[in-house]
């Protein structure tokens, strides 16, 4: 099988959470794994869009959605999605009782007023 460019298949997950925003103490609404390295990161509807900021800082473009039921690729560069990409390591979700947004007790009330 031939990986796409920029796809880590054997790369395992960071965590199950945003790694900087559990860092501090922050929430997100959807997570994105990288598929070059399995840092997971917030979406760009989070109010920190840390996947986006990964994927500026490392040249790593293509994520994965790390919600539960969802296996499409997304290539930040092209602005595109990713063709037929690869099975990546397991876990391949977030936990399914994690909250969205998440994770609970960090989640403003308001919280629909922060999204991009």
């Amino acid at each position: 099988m031939t990986t796409s460019p920029g796809i880590d298949p054997t790369a395992v997950p960071s965590g199950t959470g945003c790694a900087e925003c559990d860092t501090a103490a922050g929430w997100w609404l959807h997570l994105r794994r990288c598929a070059t390295c399995g840092h997971i990161g917030c979406c760009d509807s989070s109010p920190a869009q840390h996947a986006r900021g990964h994927a500026a800082a490392t040249g790593h473009s293509v994520i994965q959605s790390f919600e539960p039921g969802e296996d499409w690729f997304w290539d930040y560069e092209a602005s595109t999605y990713v063709e037929d990409g690869p099975e990546l390591a397991a876990p391949h979700s977030h936990p399914a009782d994690q909250p969205v947004p998440g994770p609970g007790g960090r989640v403003p009330a308001d919280w629909r007023n922060h999204l991009n």
